[in-house]
């Protein structure tokens, strides 16, 4: 009961000091604009396009992609320290896992996300 305790007033505590730092900011920023402060920074150099490029969908999905399997990689990192402990279950829902992402990366293919052109 005594860690319950603790732990909601580290929870009341915690919410207290992110909304005292948002209403701090609040209250201490300056709110005057002008047309100089709105500009974009760019070292002193003119400005000589907009910065908000269009990206084609492509480069998207193959962020996507590599977000995907880098993660799941780093799930398989506990499973290859641990593999002498583990038993056969382990190593079953392992290869379970490979397999799925083996069908993802065959139909990534097939759709092809994973082409340049």
């Amino acid at each position: 009961m005594r860690e319950l305790v603790f732990l909601i007033v580290f929870i009341v505590l915690s919410t207290a000091f992110a909304f005292a730092a948002l209403i701090a900011s609040f209250i201490c920023s300056p709110k005057a604009e002008n047309e100089q402060k709105i500009k974009t920074y760019e070292c002193g150099m003119k400005l000589f396009s907009d910065a908000r490029v269009q990206f084609d969908i492509k480069f998207f999905n193959f962020a996507i992609m590599f977000l995907i399997f880098d993660v799941e990689t780093i799930f398989l990192f506990p499973f290859a320290v641990n593999f002498e402990q583990l038993q056969a279950f382990a190593l079953v829902e392992v290869l379970i896992f490979i397999a799925l992402l083996v069908f993802a990366l065959v139909f990534a293919i097939k759709k092809d996300v994973l082409r340049w052109q």
